[in-house]
Order: C-alpha cells, then sequence, then structure tokens
C-alpha cells in the first residue's frame, strides 16, 4: 500500500490562503531582504508593503531561495511522520529553489522534486492538479509522473506597466526599460523553456491593454475546463478586476476563475498593475 502523500510548493506558487486550504498544499517561503530587514514571503510583507517602500525612498528588495537545509527540514517533517512529499519549485531558469530542494530531497526517501519550468500560478495549477490526483488515490510517484508530462502544456504569461521594477531586478536593460516607458509601451511576458520572454508589445491604455492581451490570449485556444487563473500584482482597481473576470470566463469556459494577487517574490520583479491570465491547454 503507497503512503500518503503531501502537496508541497515554494511560496511563488502564488496560491491564495483559501485555495492553500482548499487543496491541502504546504508552502516553504522564500525570503525577501530589505536593508537590514528579512521577511517571509506571504507571511509578514506584502507586496503593498513593498511598493510604500518603493515610492517612499526608491528601495526594491532582493529575494532568496530556501537553503538545501530549510529544504531538508521542512521535508524531513513530513515523511518522518509516514508522508511522501510531491513538491513543486519555481522554474530552476528563474530560481535556486529547484537544485536546493533537489539536493535536500536526495538525503530522504519518498520526495518527488519537479522543477515546474513556470512562475507564479503556473505552478499554482500544477498544485491544484497534484491535489486533484491526491484525491484519485494517486501515489506520489504517479503523480509526480504526471506532472512532468502536463507541464509542458501550462500556459504563463502577463502583461507589464512598467519594465522599471525588472530593470532595477537585472532582468532587462535601463535603455529597454527606458524605450519602453518612452514609447508608452506594455510588454507581454510568456514562460518559454523556463524562462522569460518577450512576445508581443502593446501600447495605450493599461485598462485597455488587458482586455486586448487577454483576448488574443484565449481566443480559439483549446483550454482544460477546470481552472483558470487571473492573477495580479496588486494595484489595480477591482472594478478593472470584476470586468476581466468576466470576460476570461467568457472567453475560456473554464469552470472556475480564481482571482489571486502575487506574492512579494514575483511583485518586486513585475511591479504593481502587472495582470497575467495563467491555464492549461487541453
Amino acid at each position: 500500500m503507497s503512503k500518503p502523500v503531501v502537496i508541497t510548493a515554494d511560496s511563488t506558487v502564488d496560491l491564495s490562503p483559501e485555495l492553500l486550504a482548499r487543496y491541502d498544499v504546504k508552502i516553504i517561503p522564500l525570503t525577501v531582504i530589505l536593508g537590514d530587514s528579512s521577511f517571509l514571503d506571504g507571511h509578514d510583507f506584502t507586496p503593498y508593503d513593498m511598493y510604500q517602500r518603493y515610492h517612499a525612498d526608491g528601495t526594491l528588495p532582493k529575494t532568496a531561495a530556501p537553503s538545501i537545509q530549510d529544504f531538508y527540514d521542512f521535508f524531513r517533517q513530513y515523511t518522518e511522520a509516514g508522508f511522501e512529499v510531491v513538491h513543486l519549485d519555481i522554474s530552476s531558469e528563474l530560481s535556486n529553489a529547484y537544485n536546493a530542494a533537489r539536493l535536500a530531497a536526495g538525503e530522504l526517501e519518498g520526495v518527488y522534486v519537479i522543477d515546474s519550468r513556470m512562475l507564479s500560478t503556473g505552478v499554482g495549477l500544477l498544485a491544484i492538479e497534484a491535489a486533484e490526483c491526491r484525491e484519485k488515490g494517486m501515489s506520489a510517484a504517479e503523480i509526480a509522473g504526471h506532472l512532468e508530462e502536463l507541464k509542458h502544456k501550462v500556459s504563463t504569461s502577463f502583461v507589464l506597466d512598467t519594465l522599471e521594477f525588472m530593470w532595477k531586478g537585472g532582468r532587462c536593460t535601463g535603455v529597454t526599460a527606458f524605450g519602453a516607458n518612452l514609447l508608452k509601451i506594455k510588454p507581454a511576458l510568456e514562460i518559454r523553456d523556463g524562462k522569460l520572454e518577450i512576445y508581443k508589445k502593446y501600447r495605450g491604455n493599461i485598462n485597455n491593454v488587458y482586455r486586448q492581451y487577454i483576448t488574443k490570449k484565449l481566443e480559439g485556444k483549446q483550454i482544460r475546463p477546470g481552472h483558470i487563473f487571473l492573477t495580479e500584482s496588486g494595484e489595480i482597481d477591482p472594478a478593472v478586476i470584476a470586468s476581466l473576470e468576466k470576460l476570461v470566463q467568457s472567453l475560456s469556459g473554464c469552470r472556475e476563475v480564481h482571482h489571486t494577487v502575487a506574492g512579494s517574490t514575483i511583485s518586486s520583479h513585475c511591479g504593481p498593475k502587472c495582470l497575467g491570465v495563467l491555464f492549461i491547454e487541453a
């Protein structure tokens, strides 16, 4: 008989507290470093705190993945209690979290670590899938194998209001950021082979851009009907979000449209008013 399964992920999964509780996904947080202070992503430091500090003095936080020892201690609490673990991490192209988790898992029995090749709720979609597989009675090894096959069908993309945060975080050049701001370009990015790439450039009012981006991304797509995410980095008018949720529902036909706010790790690179629509293709 197979052991019971725990589904875990790092905090870049960006699932809401309600979804984490509903699907019983356990989280190991990344660390957010601001000056001499350190905070746990998703616990005691929010994107709103980060933006307030940035608007006040221009300071942006740095982020750090859990150490190998952190992962070892995190996994061991479950393996010692008789569980096997299926763990999901942000793409190894974007963080050291996967490599640290993999090395920690190598010291334990029954821990399966997945390099999602995604970020944010692109990883969240896989975590929900893992939880639903667990409810069907699948073993940890079976769930891990299924996720390895499925992860290539996840569509992770978003549109930015500004490149300033990516520039200051070292993810694009100052010339690129200046040119985008000067021309009022709103770049759309997607994950390809685990890396972030700009695939389209929009212009105009960001609220209109959201609708163009979502429509272009969803029209004609064959989407798995279960879950789709509308994930933002904060500071978007709730009325705009409500309107976009209706648009996503009408275009996708998914049973559940989940609205989530990204944690500090993801938001520190995206900046405010970033928005993505994330789903699994059929």
